[in-house]
């Protein structure tokens, strides 16, 4: 039998001196605009290039940040969506780095440039996923080892990444990483097993990140968004899905990109500065049933 090493300990006390939000102003009007704000704060997006990333990624640079990069792997895309921004935010600094997120060593050295570019890293917004729709029977574990790569692996290489960091700069920050409802509930009519096991790996990742590193002032939430109405779920293919999809829903519809905004925005500013471990369901009410 080989030997055994001794297991790390790991500290989940509570700091010492805990980081506290700073004081919001006197005046109302202030506090409420304070609350939401990101005035001087640095993002890091991944998959930021389109879709769900791009439209939070707005809402980002709406409520004041100062610096944002995005991560992604289409080069083409990523530049024009940085230059779009560039030109609809001017007072910010937005950057764009052709990143995959489940190479560690690109990774690593992306956010090294991207502190040396904005100057810091305060919030990191983990949005690049990918999904695959295939009976189980017939998935390759090519497909399912690509799928578990990019959604689990990479919420990993990157939080950590960020997260070290901020830890070196002494920077209390904020990691939201975009999980699913199908971390939670089993999709209908398609089969993709191995999509909702890694974002089910999301959700208990950001649960565990939360607690070991709070001591170091950084939250790590997500945010399970349910099904969006964008262009990934357009088509005549989709017609039958979609329906089975608003009849599965309380509400009756599937969620804009936009609707996501709130709860990101209350992630990664002050109003939830007491906030960590959480998952937001945004999902009209389909992991109620």
């Amino acid at each position: 039998m080989p030997d055994l090493q001794p297991l790390a300990k790991i500290d989940f006390r509570s700091p010492e001196d805990p980081v506290l939000p700073a004081p919001l102003p006197q005046v109302p009007e202030e506090r409420a605009q304070a609350r939401f704000s990101l005035a001087g704060k640095r993002a890091i997006v991944t998959g930021g290039a389109g879709g769900l990333g791009y439209t939070t990624s707005t809402a980002l640079l709406e409520h004041g940040l100062s610096g944002l990069c995005i991560f992604d792997r289409d080069i083409e895309t990523g530049q024009v969506a940085a230059s779009s921004l560039s030109t609809s935010f001017p007072s910010a600094k937005v950057i764009f780095k052709p990143v995959n997120v489940a190479d560690e060593t690109m990774v690593t050295e992306a956010v090294e440039s991207v502190v040396g570019e904005l100057g810091g890293v305060e919030v990191l917004l983990h949005c690049a996923g990918i999904v695959g729709v295939v009976d189980t029977l017939e998935m390759g574990m090519e497909q399912w080892n690509r799928i578990m790569e990019v959604n689990l692996t990479g919420a990993f290489v990157c939080a950590r990444a960020v997260a070290k960091t901020m830890i070196n700069k002494s920077t209390p920050g904020s990691i939201i990483l975009v999980a699913s409802m199908s971390g939670h509930s089993i999709n209908f009519p398609q089969p993709q097993a191995a999509y909702n096991v890694s974002k089910a790996g999301v959700l208990h990742l950001a649960r565990h990140l939360a607690v070991e590193w709070a001591q170091h002032g950084i939250r790590v939430n997500s945010i399970s968004p349910g099904y969006m109405d964008t262009v990934l779920n357009e088509g005549d293919h989709l017609t039958e899905a979609r329906r089975i999809w608003n009849e599965r829903t309380p509400m009756g519809r599937m969620g804009k990109p936009e609707e996501l905004c709130g709860a990101v925005v209350l992630l990664a500013s002050n109003a939830g500065s007491f906030m960590t471990g959480s998952d937001l369901r945004i999902d009209g009410g389909y992991t109620l049933l």
